[in-house]
């Protein structure tokens, strides 16, 4: 912490004290009420009996009504105090810009249903989706699903429950034209960032495992990097691959007569995170991938200054003074209202 309690100890809303001048009136009417009872002029406008609920007083003692004026007054003052917001230690947090954002492309093409990797190359790919989702603090999370053709699945939001629900349906029939065109999904996500604050701080991750058969991605990529959005690669199955299903559960044949295989191209999806300025991580059943990826994206995140830039979050203490308040009315619960008792009866 750095600083003593005497030094750090302060409201946050201090304007609530003036609350405590309350029981100056108060105690005045406790002073000038006696003498009200012994004037006899207000014996005209009330009968004997009604005098204490005219003067709002009972036929206690002097003493027991400053018992009760002390009791009350120690819990309003003690109510005000945790209104006015007692805190004295903090915690410095690191700045990070406003507007992190991760943008995913899933790849959906039909290669993604090989069972290289249990059960699916497509499921594996959506459990790992779903590890960013949960891991996720402060950062805002955007889904394109692509294979021919690209698809918003989510725009950039901070309702990561509201992607949950949609990742069931990413699936290789989403598509009736089969293939894997990243430029696509690039071109979309291009047109998300550009509709994002300038301020914003943007990332990109691909899941795929890599089947593609395009030229100039990482010329793309590079622009993408040159832009200040750095791209990540998620790689999902084995480099001994796995044959591609076609329709029936049969393998999906070749022009060659033969299955079509397909395997984990690590090379290539390497050469494409180091082309976007980001990392490469391979799959696995643990978090460690989605957590450094995670972490990259944070990263990018702080700001770009030599000085470590930080906030004060001070730690409130008001409920502290609230409960010894409700504490102190506990024993209220237990009295009974006062019985007047009238005169003559």
């Amino acid at each position: 912490m750095g600083e003593g309690f005497l030094s750090s100890f302060h409201f946050s809303e201090p304007v609530w004290l003036w609350a405590l001048l309350f029981c100056i009136p108060v105690a005045l009417w406790l002073l000038v009420m006696p003498g009200l009872g012994k004037n006899e002029r207000l014996r005209n406008y009330a009968d004997a009996h009604l005098m204490p609920y005219l003067l709002g007083r009972t036929e206690t003692s002097p003493r027991a009504r400053w018992k009760r004026y002390a009791r009350w007054t120690a819990i309003w003052t003690l109510m005000v105090l945790a209104m006015a917001g007692p805190r004295w230690d903090f915690t410095d947090v690191q700045l990070f810009r406003p507007g992190t954002n991760l943008l995913v492309l899933f790849d959906i093409s039909r290669s993604m249903d090989v069972t290289d990797v249990k059960p699916t190359r497509l499921a594996r790919g959506r459990q790992e989706l779903e590890d960013i989702l949960n891991e996720n603090r402060g950062i805002r999370v955007g889904l394109i699903a692509f294979a021919s053709v690209a698809h918003v699945i989510s725009p950039i939001t901070e309702d990561m429950n509201g992607i949950r629900r949609v990742l069931s349906a990413l699936d290789t029939r989403l598509v009736r034209l089969q293939g894997s065109r990243l430029s696509f999904a690039l071109d979309r996500a291009k047109e998300l960032i550009a509709g994002q604050p300038e301020d914003s701080v943007n990332s990109l991750l691909i899941i795929t495992d890599g089947d593609f058969d395009e030229a100039g991605l990482e010329e793309k990529l590079r622009a993408f990097a040159d832009a200040g959005v750095r791209v990540h690669v998620l790689g999902v199955g084995t480099p001994e691959g796995g044959e591609v299903p076609g329709r029936n559960n049969s393998p999906l044949m070749g022009r060659n007569g033969q299955p079509v295989i397909s395997a984990l191209n690590v090379a290539e999806l390497k050469a494409l995170a180091s082309a976007g300025g980001g990392i490469y991580e391979t799959a696995d059943y643990q978090d460690s991938d989605t957590r450094d990826i995670l972490a990259e994206v944070k990263a990018a995140a702080l700001p770009k200054s030599d000085k470590d830039e930080r906030t004060r979050v001070w730690n409130e203490r008001f409920y502290l003074l609230a409960g010894l308040a409700m504490l102190l009315l506990l024993p209220q619960f237990r009295r009974t209202l006062p019985s007047y008792r009238r005169s003559g009866e």
